[in-house]
């Protein structure tokens, strides 16, 4: 759970950071390859706004949406009739962490945060890709398609839905 939340977080403000993006829309696909080079594939559709509002629209192989804000992420998990709530440390400051970007080569770029290196592969000046090693040493790598950037997005898609009788879990 941890290396999803760091991965949609960090992911989130990197599309405001390099090249001041204020809003970022995209499908995606994410695999996660362990060490075994057993790969499992995540489908879905993110939306991102500045400073801190992003939804994670996960669609396969398990329905699910993320949800992030300046101090909580809320994850509504339908197939299982769940939502988890989780506090963010307000003491992390990712626009900078992530502005502090390197390019290293014509449309790559590198961001380091605790002991972990973010590539980020830009096409035409869309984020086309996000790869880095997680906390148990699997390969993760987030592909974008049908980038949109710098368009309004109502701050109502960024409210959590879900039903009253959904199980609620603080963590």
């Amino acid at each position: 759970m941890k290396q999803i939340l760091l991965t949609m977080l960090l992911t989130t403000y990197m599309y405001a950071s390099i090249d001041t993006i204020s809003s970022f829309e995209a499908d995606f696909a994410q695999s996660i390859t362990d060490e075994k080079d057993k790969v499992l594939v995540y489908n879905g559709h993110v939306v991102a706004t500045k400073p801190q509002n992003a939804k994670w629209n996960y669609l396969e192989p398990v329905k699910k949406d993320v949800y992030i804000s300046k101090f909580k992420v809320t994850i509504v998990e339908p197939e299982i009739e769940q939502v988890i709530l989780k506090k963010i440390e307000s003491n992390f400051d990712f626009f900078k962490i992530i502005g502090n970007a390197k390019q290293i080569k014509k449309n790559i770029y590198v961001a380091n945060y605790k002991n972990s290196s973010f590539t980020i592969v830009k096409n035409n000046d869309l984020i086309e890709s996000i790869s880095y090693i997680d906390e148990f040493e699997n390969r993760v790598k987030i592909l974008f398609k049908n980038q949109k950037q710098n368009h309004k997005i109502d701050s109502e898609v960024f409210t959590p839905h879900y039903p009253l009788y959904f199980d609620v879990i603080r963590d």
